[in-house]
């Protein structure tokens, strides 16, 4: 499928639940929130009938998210039944790893590919700060055995917080060193709880490369992908940057979200929506509102000049 832009959009992020087990300040309320009424929320069967629609148009790769996707009920068979789509050639999923441990061989065996990682410190007591509940230990053993497994490439996801883990960012890059790990720091963003968040705490990705001079840059072989990736000399992982505040990155941009109450987002940074969960359930024709939509893409977000999504992370899909 191509955008009005001439954009290849090739990829689908699919959230599958609002509900997550960690409190991260910037993300999810101290409270947590209030749990969607079971008929408001894509089934089973619903999430695997858009997934093959999108993959039939030319989708070749899906991410689960959430919230925290492992805490959905029938995960696994959610998995399974995407992993058998016929033209699908990677299958992610974005977990903050706390039950990794648990689910990482049968996720495997059903068909997923590889693991992203959420996390922001290697500090215990750092770690538990900005969770709130979280243990670090439980994240750590997940790694392993997603590793052990073949959930390779291991992603992880650190959301760069001033004050807080800019004074780690030596110690996460070393993740890289000698393993085959790739370590991609995020800018803060302003959606959510992060718009509660005083500016001094958004802090540009480029304080990445002034602590390492020793950065290479990697030659970009997918311009769609939002990071532009560095390695250390002779590291076997990489460190990507993501910086859609300091730097836009739409010009390459392949994807769109699925939220978990099937309401189809072109943009991550906008309001707008389509809702295929209603349009599926009243018989209408799905591929064709799919194809229409991407014809609406727009060409950039407007973060740079305070236009701000009204909903949170948690209920769009990371």
């Amino acid at each position: 499928m191509k955008d009005p832009f001439g954009r290849n959009i090739n990829y689908l992020r699919i959230s599958v639940t609002d509900l997550c087990n960690l409190r991260c300040k910037y993300c999810m309320p101290e409270e947590g929130i209030p749990k969607v009424p079971h008929q408001d929320v894509l089934s089973i069967e619903e999430i695997e009938k858009i997934a093959k629609v999108f993959v039939n148009l030319g989708v070749n790769k899906i991410r689960l998210t959430g919230g925290e996707p492992l805490l959905r009920n029938g995960i696994l068979d959610i998995v399974e039944r995407i992993g058998k789509l016929k033209g699908l050639r990677d299958f992610a999923i974005t977990t903050n790893g706390v039950l990794l441990k648990r689910y990482a061989k049968e996720l495997k065996l059903r068909g997923l590919k590889r693991v992203n990682i959420s996390l922001d410190t290697l500090d215990k007591k750092k770690y538990k700060y900005i969770t709130r509940v979280g243990k670090l230990e439980d994240v750590i053993e997940g790694i392993e055995v997603a590793k052990q497994v073949g959930l390779t490439p291991v992603k992880i996801n650190t959301v760069l917080i001033g004050g807080f883990n800019d004074n780690e960012i030596e110690d996460i890059i070393r993740l890289t060193q000698k393993e085959e790990i790739d370590v991609r720091f995020i800018e803060l963003m302003p959606i959510g709880e992060g718009v509660k968040y005083e500016p001094e705490y958004f802090i540009s990705n480029q304080i990445v490369l002034e602590k390492n001079p020793k950065l290479i840059e990697v030659e970009r072989k997918d311009l769609s992908s939002p990071a532009v990736y560095y390695k250390l000399p002779n590291a076997k992982g990489r460190i990507g940057l993501i910086n859609p505040i300091s730097c836009k990155f739409c010009k390459y941009c392949n994807r769109v979200r699925l939220t978990a109450q099937g309401k189809l987002k072109l943009c991550l940074h906008s309001n707008n929506e389509i809702d295929l969960k209603e349009a599926l359930r009243s018989g209408q024709d799905i591929e064709k509102i799919i194809i229409d939509a991407v014809g609406q893409k727009p060409e950039s977000h407007h973060l740079e000049n305070g236009q701000y999504v009204s909903k949170k992370m948690y209920q769009i899909g990371g």
